[in-house]
C-alpha cells in the first residue's frame, strides 16, 4: 500500500493529467458507441431507403422497389406546391407554439410554488407527474368520453356557472385543434415542471441572499436575479417541448383522424395519411425529408441560442468575483 501510494505521488502532474484526459475520452466513447452503432446500422439504412423513394415514383402496386421510375426533384416540387402541406405546416406550428407556451407557463408556476419544501410535498409531486405517465391514446379516449357535447365536462361547467355551456369540442372545426392543444398541455406540463424544478434548485443561494440583504423585493429578486440565471434552462425547456409538440400524433389521430374536415391535419397526420391511406409512398418520403430538414434548421437555431445564453451566463459568473472584490 505504501509503495503504491509512493508511486502515485511520484507520478508527474502532466502525466496524471494526460491519463485523466484519456480516461475521459474512453468514457465518452463507451457512452457514444451504442448510439453510433444504432445510427449506422438502423437509421442510416432507413434514411437512405427513404431518400431513394423520394427520387423514385414507387407505389405498393409495383412488385419491386427497383421498378420505380426516377423522377428527380419532381416529388419535392409537388410537396412544396401542395396547399394541404402548407396548411399542415401552419397548423403544426400554431399547435406546437400554443401548447409549448401553455406547458411552460403552467410548469413554471408549479415549479416555483413547489420550490420551497413543505409538509406533504412528495404527494403533490406524484399528482403533478401523473399526466405525463398516462399513455397518450388513453388520454385521447378518456377525453372523447368527457368532451362530447352533453358530456361530464360541459355539464359540470354549466352547473357551476349557471349558463348552458355546451361547445362542440369534438365536432366544431374551430375548436378541434384547440382541444388537442389543451390535452397536450395537460399531458406534458409535468415535463416543463421537472425541468424548471431542476433549474430552480440549481440556482446558487448567494445572489439571492445578497439581494435580500440589500432590501430587494421578491419580485425584483425573481426578475433581476432568478430569471436571468434560468434563461438557459427556460430556453432548453421550450425547445424540447416545441420539438415534441411538432411530432404529436397519437392524441390527434385517436380523436379526430385529421378532422373534422381538415381542422387537425397537422404534419404527422398528413404524412401518415399520404403514406398509409393514399399509398403515395414516394410523396410521403419526400414530405418527411422536407420536414426533417425544417426541424434540423430549428434545432441548429436553438443550439446557437443555447450557446449564446451559456456564454452570457458564464460571463455573469466570471464577473461575480470581481464585483465582490
Amino acid at each position: 500500500m505504501a509503495v503504491a501510494a509512493a508511486s502515485v505521488a511520484d507520478t508527474p502532474a502532466p502525466t496524471r493529467e494526460v491519463s485523466r484526459q484519456r480516461a475521459i475520452r474512453r468514457f465518452k466513447r463507451s457512452l457514444l458507441a451504442p448510439l453510433i452503432a444504432l445510427f449506422a446500422f438502423v437509421l442510416i439504412p432507413a434514411l437512405m431507403l427513404q431518400l431513394y423513394f423520394s427520387f423514385h415514383q414507387w407505389t405498393v402496386y409495383l412488385s419491386s422497389w427497383w421498378e420505380a421510375d426516377f423522377v428527380g426533384l419532381d416529388l419535392f416540387q409537388e410537396v412544396l406546391t401542395d396547399p394541404r402541406f402548407g396548411w399542415a405546416v401552419v397548423r403544426s406550428l400554431c399547435f406546437a407554439t400554443g401548447s409549448t407556451v401553455g406547458c411552460f407557463v403552467f410548469g413554471f408556476l408549479l415549479a416555483y410554488l413547489m420550490n420551497r419544501p413543505f409538509r406533504g410535498q412528495a404527494i403533490y409531486y406524484v399528482i403533478f407527474l401523473l399526466p405525463m405517465l398516462t399513455v397518450p391514446v388513453v388520454v385521447a379516449y378518456t377525453a372523447e368520453m368527457m368532451l362530447y357535447q352533453s358530456g361530464p365536462l360541459n355539464d359540470v361547467i354549466s352547473r357551476l356557472s349557471g349558463v348552458d355551456f355546451k361547445p362542440s369540442w369534438l365536432s366544431n372545426p374551430n375548436l378541434a385543434l384547440m382541444t388537442v392543444g389543451l390535452l397536450e398541455i395537460w399531458n406534458w406540463t409535468p415535463f416543463s415542471f421537472i425541468i424548471m424544478s431542476a433549474g430552480l434548485a440549481a440556482i446558487p443561494k448567494e445572489p439571492i441572499e445578497a439581494a435580500q440583504i440589500l432590501g430587494a423585493s421578491k419580485w425584483r429578486i425573481f426578475w433581476e436575479v432568478q430569471l436571468p440565471l434560468l434563461r438557459p434552462v427556460i430556453l432548453l425547456a421550450l425547445v424540447l417541448r416545441f420539438l415534441e409538440a411538432m411530432a404529436e400524433f397519437p392524441k390527434t389521430w385517436a380523436l379526430f383522424q385529421g378532422g373534422p374536415g381538415s381542422a387537425t391535419e397537422t404534419l404527422p397526420v398528413y404524412i401518415f395519411m399520404t403514406t398509409w391511406q393514399y399509398f403515395q409512398i414516394s410523396k410521403g418520403a419526400a414530405m418527411s425529408y422536407i420536414v426533417m430538414l425544417m426541424m434540423i434548421v430549428i434545432v441548429l437555431g436553438a443550439i446557437q441560442l443555447l450557446r449564446r445564453e451559456k456564454r452570457s451566463l458564464d460571463k455573469m459568473y466570471a464577473q461575480a468575483p470581481k464585483m465582490e472584490a
